[in-house]
Parts: structure tokens; C-alpha cells; sequence
């Protein structure tokens, strides 16, 4: 697949999912922006909004479950309009661009953590996103880091240089 028909794929799941999203904001009869973009191979669907935002902060949920549930079902919106499985990534009010910096510091904390005692640190179970962060934090640092256990279980090991 060359990358101009990649990203147009991408483009194409990034419409199907938003046509979705945009329905459900109407019959919730909630305002917001949909912004889509392509970021890291993947489509990416953004819904915003300019003013108070409490409404669509209940699409978040606590500790964003219903916003992992949202982005599931639009992955089958996309599935069902293109035949392809998704991996289209959606965020509502930049939910997951805060806990990807709150993730991505707790990492570094415990990257320094694992330096200083050389011992591997097991963290706290996790969802896919934040175990990727994570991990992605971990590779950066120069160290490794293992996912082990079952959902919802499933946690990140970060190892120490020599292991």
C-alpha cells in the first residue's frame, strides 16, 4: 500500500468514524467539534468544544471508560462503512493528550526509579493506550519494559538495563 492510498484509508476512517460521532452528539443533543487528522499511522477523531465542556466530559467517564467504549464503537462505525478492522484513535476534550503526559512523567519517575535500585518495577494495571505510552517512554529512556498478566489486569515491567 503506498502512503498517499494509507493515508487516504486513514482519511476515509477518520469521515466514517466522525459521521458516526456526530449523530450520537445530536441525538444526545450535546455541542461539539469534530476535528480528524492522521497521526502515527493511525486516524485520529477529536471532538472539542470552545466553551464549558462539562457535557462532553460525560463521554469521558471516569477514568476515561466511557470514552474507551465510545472509541470501540466507532471502530465498529468504521469496520461496518469500510469492511476494515480500525485502529482509529478517538479523544474527547483532550482526555488522552493530558493522561499521555501525566502517563508519560510517571514513566520517567519510574524509569529513574528503576536506574537508581536495579531492580525491575512493576506498575500499576493499565489500558492498551496507556501501556503504550508507557512503553514508548521506557524505549525512549534507553531501557526495556515487558506488558504481562491478563486484562484487566495487564500492567507494564519496566527492567533494567542489564536484564
Amino acid at each position: 500500500m503506498t502512503e498517499s492510498t494509507n493515508t487516504s484509508s486513514l482519511d476515509a476512517e477518520g469521515d466514517a468514524a466522525a459521521d458516526f460521532l456526530e449523530e450520537l452528539l445530536d441525538i444526545l443533543d450535546m455541542d461539539g467539534d469534530i476535528d480528524i487528522s492522521v497521526e502515527a499511522g493511525r486516524a485520529k477523531v477529536a471532538i472539542v468544544s470552545e466553551g464549558p465542556n462539562q457535557n462532553l466530559r460525560r463521554l469521558v467517564g471516569p477514568d476515561g471508560e466511557v470514552l474507551d467504549a465510545l472509541q470501540d464503537l466507532a471502530r465498529l462505525a468504521v469496520q461496518s462503512e469500510t469492511g476494515e478492522m480500525s485502529r482509529l484513535m478517538l479523544d474527547i476534550t483532550d482526555f488522552r493528550a493530558g493522561r499521555r503526559e501525566r502517563l508519560a512523567e510517571a514513566a520517567r519517575e519510574a524509569v529513574a526509579k528503576v536506574r537508581e535500585s536495579g531492580q525491575a518495577l512493576a506498575l500499576d494495571p493499565m489500558n492498551a493506550f496507556e501501556r503504550k505510552v508507557v512503553h514508548d517512554v521506557v524505549l525512549e529512556a534507553g531501557l526495556r519494559s515487558e506488558s504481562e498478566g491478563e486484562d484487566p489486569s495487564r500492567h507494564v515491567v519496566i527492567l533494567p538495563a542489564s536484564e
